[in-house]
């Protein structure tokens, strides 16, 4: 019972943490082009959302937050095959609401949420429910999005060295049937990504955790422990690797596949630190105390990353500077009876979802911040300018 109470606790202060952060961001250009661009079925479902919470920042991100929620409860679901002890499960699910990628996936209306819940959906379904109805989800995932071939393309190579071969023609299917609906490209000449593509790796996961999910999958192929998540796991962020040879990768379609592999990680990691004396189980402990130290002031930056503006030489550089401005662009435009506006594309496009039009009569042109010029339009957070414009009034003759 006290379990269930801390359970419910870790996923209440994580909600509310993500409730906040929604309250700080704006849409992105990203996000918007999304909701006002091609048709996909993550479009389909934010509008569906804004239609029952309206056209506001929370009914943007409610069903990102949703999966999360959900993605969060399946990795505990999923941790029960791995780790014995309730309290170690509830640590494993601590790390996971951390993660640096799980939480901006929390919040950024992007494939990365939808990916991850129906990773973790499908390995908690493929113990509970009979291969045939797998199959039916495994076809649903095709028409989702392109991200998924991935994991077709790393169930086709496990189904086969299990002697499935109906199952391994049936992912190839899967495979080309989803990269025949998307498109899939794989071009370019080797331009040194490889490198930032660990770096981003390393961003995602903390550099401490990136580096013992290596490890974690590393040792387990020299086991007798290799399962459907280390196939899956494996293939994937090796896949990414060797890709990034040659093109810059959206990670966004990968990293889900490794965060998979946190139950193993911890497995291998309770496993490594109970087999030794006391006395030598120090390192352990201190690997575990800092990966934990960097997750939650990640968390804490995350929190309060609006102070950043006041260290940072140009705002431009904060990781959150894309998502901020437009919101409060639009209130300011409002506030001065201004409705619509004509300006750059991006920003028009951000423009739009708060109801802020395009027309020919005002005209938007944004300023650089240490302008010598006068402006009409500022934005601020934290006594930092981030944002300066010009609203002028066109006469149409």
């Amino acid at each position: 019972m006290r379990e269930r109470y801390i359970f419910f606790f870790i996923l209440g202060v994580d909600t509310f943490i993500l409730l906040f952060q929604t309250s700080q961001l704006s849409i992105s250009y990203a996000e918007a082009k999304l909701l006002y661009g091609d048709p996909s079925f993550l479009q389909y479902i934010i509008r569906f959302s804004l239609d029952i919470f309206g056209q506001n920042d929370f009914g943007l991100r409610f069903v990102m937050i949703l999966f999360h929620l959900l993605s969060a409860v399946l990795m505990y679901k999923i941790s029960t095959e791995y780790i014995k002890t309730v309290r170690n499960r509830l640590w494993v699910l601590v790390i996971f609401v951390l993660l640096p990628g799980v939480v901006s996936a929390a919040v950024i209306v992007n494939s990365a949420g939808v990916l991850l819940f129906g990773l973790l959906l499908f390995i908690y379904l493929q113990k509970n429910i009979q291969q045939k109805y797998l199959n039916v989800l495994l076809f649903i995932y095709a028409f989702v999005d392109i991200s998924f071939a991935y994991l077709f393309l790393a169930l086709s190579i496990y189904y086969i060295f299990q002697g499935k071969r109906k199952l391994f023609i049936y992912m190839l299917g899967l495979y080309s049937l989803t990269s025949y609906f998307y498109g899939f490209e794989i071009s370019g000449f080797p331009t040194g990504y490889f490198l930032d593509t660990i770096g981003v790796y390393s961003a995602i996961f903390t550099p401490i955790i990136f580096i013992y999910l290596s490890y974690a999958l590393y040792r387990r192929y020299f086991s007798s422990q290799r399962d459907i998540i280390w196939c899956i796991s494996t293939v994937v962020l090796l896949l990414s690797l060797l890709l990034s040879f040659r093109q810059k990768l959206p990670l966004e379609h990968f990293a889900p596949y490794l965060i998979l592999a946190l139950p193993l990680a911890a497995q291998t990691f309770i496993s490594s630190y109970r087999v030794r004396l006391k006395q030598y189980r120090t390192k352990y402990r201190f690997a575990f105390v800092l990966s934990f130290v960097l997750l939650a002031l990640n968390t804490l930056i995350v929190f309060f990353n609006q102070e950043l503006y006041k260290v940072l030489e140009k705002p431009s550089q904060h990781f959150a500077y894309d998502s901020n401005i437009a919101k409060d662009l639009a209130a300011l435009l409002k506030k001065r009876g201004v409705n619509c506006v004509s300006t750059e594309r991006k920003m028009q496009l951000r423009l739009k979802f708060y109801s802020i039009s395009k027309c020919k009569k005002n005209y938007l042109q944004e300023m650089p911040i240490r302008t010598s010029h006068k402006t009409n339009v500022t934005i601020s957070y934290k006594d930092r300018v981030l944002y300066r414009g010009n609203v002028t009034k066109i006469n149409n003759l």
